[in-house]
């Protein structure tokens, strides 16, 4: 059975992320077929084909320091070459719109094209720049900064993520702010292709030190995004702009894209379908180049992260330092929670403890909370793994299932 493009895709974003050069230079090769021969990216094409196979060359005859640069460069440049033919073959099959412009005066237009357009020009860029600069028209760089972050989740772009950087310090509070929420959540999913891109990470690094608080205000906007689209919901408490506030066009407008009635960022406007991109995201936060830059090692940034996460639901954040998560699954506990989850978790950091008595007590609890030894089953079998990894023998691990079996 032929592969659909989204499968193509993840295949071409793997083996760019193992450097497995070869395997995808023949998916974007297939693509380059479909356009035609009037495709102008042959040239392109050959060139990375050639340094990679002397690279090769190389390596079976030499042992080069600067062979591991050689391949981040070649690999980077083969990423923005899938970026641009992807981008055709979209157009192609009618999937994105051949566009060539806006009208700066229409919020309908300028939702549409930086939504839709994969082939931004320099001017477009220079426009959004320039109003992320202009207080008075926060309305619309509000518009156009949700906008490209929700087209550069499918159509990667370098100069529109850097864009968005920049804007990390727009004039408008709440426009910085929906920049911040958008860059780390695009960082994370683009997490893969960092090393290879680091103009990326200099420009990120760099609009830290200028901000001047050590990323303390972005790590808080982060918390934000993990507490308000925990669960699939926003809490009240979060929001920060409100759809009254905004020009009756724009509120007509917001609602038509399925806008909530809150818009303290990109994140709280999306429609709930939206809410399993961001579980998938923070999933593989703590592997990222993103948390190690802002939150690694430093002891009180984790715990308010653990803390935010667990109360939002995401409960694989436990992980990271479960001696923290335990006295937030005991907070939660002491206020009655009936969720088997939490139980079992809780029950899992007093394990890695060394307190067995309490931690089988609170299996039980979570057990006998599910409908059958199934569905715990479900539930805690998964985990197996990583209380293995963090020094619970397997043998311990099935003793605890045995004897919750007929409980």
């Amino acid at each position: 059975m032929a592969q659909t493009l989204a499968e193509q895709v993840i295949i071409v974003e793997r083996a760019l992320g193992e450097r497995m050069i070869e395997s995808a230079l023949l998916i974007v090769r297939s693509w380059m077929n479909e356009l035609g021969e009037s495709n102008p990216y042959g040239e392109a094409h050959t060139a990375i084909s050639t340094r990679y196979n002397e690279l090769f060359t190389l390596w079976l005859t030499s042992d080069e320091a600067e062979l591991e640069e050689q391949l981040n460069q070649l690999t980077g440049d083969l990423y923005q070459l899938s970026d641009s033919v992807y981008a055709d073959i979209r157009i192609k099959r009618g999937l994105s719109p051949d566009m060539h412009g806006f009208n700066p005066e229409s919020t309908n237009s300028v939702l549409n094209y930086f939504t839709h357009c994969v082939r931004f020009r320099d001017e477009d860029l220079e426009w959004f720049r320039e109003v992320l600069k202009d207080e008075k028209k926060s309305s619309i760089a509000l518009i156009a900064v949700a906008a490209l972050a929700r087209n550069m989740r499918e159509c990667f772009t370098i100069d529109g993520l850097m864009a968005l950087i920049e804007g990390m310090d727009a004039e408008n509070e709440t426009v910085a702010e929906q920049c911040v929420a958008n860059v780390v959540t695009l960082l994370v999913q683009y997490d893969i292709r960092i090393d290879f891109f680091p103009q990326i990470k200099e420009a990120f690094v760099n609009k830290l030190m200028e901000m001047g608080d050590e990323g303390e205000n972005v790590f808080a906007i982060l918390c934000a995004v993990i507490h308000s689209t925990g669960n699939g919901k926003t809490k009240p408490e979060d929001v920060k702009l409100t759809m009254e506030m905004l020009p009756e066009e724009l509120q007509e407008l917001m609602r038509s894209v399925g806008a909530d009635e809150s818009l303290g960022s990109v994140v709280q406007w999306m429609p709930n379908s939206e809410s399993e991109y961001l579980v998938g995201l923070m999933q593989v936060l703590p592997q990222t180049w993103l948390y190690e830059e802002l939150v690694a090692g430093n002891a009180e940034r984790e715990e308010r992260l653990i803390r935010t996460a667990i109360k939002a639901g995401y409960h694989d954040m436990m992980w990271i330092r479960p001696e923290y998560s335990e006295q937030v699954y005991r907070s939660i506990l002491r206020k009655g929670s009936k969720n088997p989850v939490e139980y079992i978790n809780y029950a899992h950091c007093l394990l890695l403890k060394g307190d067995r008595m309490m931690a089988f007590e609170n299996y039980r609890i979570a057990r006998n909370l599910c409908k059958n030894v199934k569905d715990f089953y479900a539930l805690f079998r998964p985990d197996r793994g990583e209380l293995v990894d963090r020094g619970i023998p397997l043998e311990q691990v099935y003793l605890i299932e045995d004897k919750l079996f007929y409980n």
